[in-house]
């Protein structure tokens, strides 16, 4: 089976278990999301989520966040972890959405990573999420699963990124990103994959093969 066809089976499948997908991050406009991605740095979605409404009710747009002192932001993003580097790179970030970019959110990958704190994986979400193009979102449980599907095998995030682009279809792998981080949390955890109840049991090279613990 070569993977184009191994892909295409677990497009189906993925598609049939999870038909509605969107970002967990909750966010009502572009520059809200990429804040929100960026608190997520080694912080849950849920934790984040907490996190956001009371921060963005007290920086209703994206002026406000590149006039407000740094220090106002730490506070409403503490529990976040790693808040003081976060506070400061929000703030250069809107700062450079805000004279750069005419205060509209970037919407090339070659643009977003320009902006302070913004890597590959963030630009491709807003480019996918927020502007409906082809993109392909390298996580960790990304990188994870597309090596033990036999899609790669690479751990370079930007060697993934290039290989899943040549397989996927350009209007599928936004969903398919998607999916992969619920496919991960509930059937396929890194040190306990459920693999006998698993929907991919049959294409997946790796059934049976756990993480040493």
């Amino acid at each position: 089976m070569t993977k184009k066809e191994r892909l295409a089976i677990i497009l189906e499948r993925l598609a049939a278990r999870y038909p509605n997908v969107a970002c967990a991050l909750e966010a009502q406009e572009p520059y809200q999301l990429l804040i929100a991605v960026r608190l997520s740095a080694q912080c849950t979605d849920k934790r984040v989520n907490m996190v956001t409404p009371a921060l963005f009710a007290h920086f209703p747009s994206v002026e406000a966040f590149a006039n407000a002192d740094v220090t106002e932001i730490e506070e409403y993003i503490k529990s976040c972890g790693l808040y003081k580097t976060k506070a400061k790179s929000i703030k250069e970030m809107c700062t450079d959405i805000l004279t750069r970019f005419g205060g509209r959110v970037p919407d090339t990958i070659e643009e977003l990573t320009t902006l302070s704190g913004v890597g590959r994986k963030t630009a491709n979400l807003i480019v996918g999420d927020v502007y409906g193009k082809s993109a392909v979102v390298v996580d960790t449980h990304f990188i994870r699963l597309s090596n033990r599907m036999g899609l790669t095998k690479s751990d370079n995030p930007v060697v993934i990124e290039r290989e899943m682009r040549r397989l996927l279809p350009p209007e599928e792998s936004m969903k398919f990103c998607h999916r992969i981080v619920w496919f991960g949390r509930e059937q396929c955890p890194a040190a306990r994959p459920l693999c006998s109840t698993c929907p991919l049991a049959d294409v997946c090279p790796k059934v049976g093969v756990t993480k040493s613990r």
